[in-house]
């Protein structure tokens, strides 16, 4: 769990704004981007039907359409 201390402000039309330190936001950052890739890891295996292709025979597929 990450440890924000939050400071709140209002601006001029008053709305209000939170402000987090930069280092608290880039904790914030990485920790959302290693979600959305456990979510897209998840996605990607109720998508797995067991077939394999081979490193070699993707290679070859792949030159032959070039």
């Amino acid at each position: 769990m990450v440890n924000i201390h939050p400071q709140y402000i209002t601006d001029t039309a008053g709305k209000k704004l939170v402000v987090i330190s930069a280092k608290e936001f880039k904790t914030i950052v990485e920790q959302l981007e290693e979600t959305e890739d456990v979510r897209l890891y998840d996605e990607a295996k109720k998508q797995d039907n067991g077939e394999r292709v081979l490193f070699e025979d993707y290679l070859k597929k792949r030159k032959k359409s070039e």
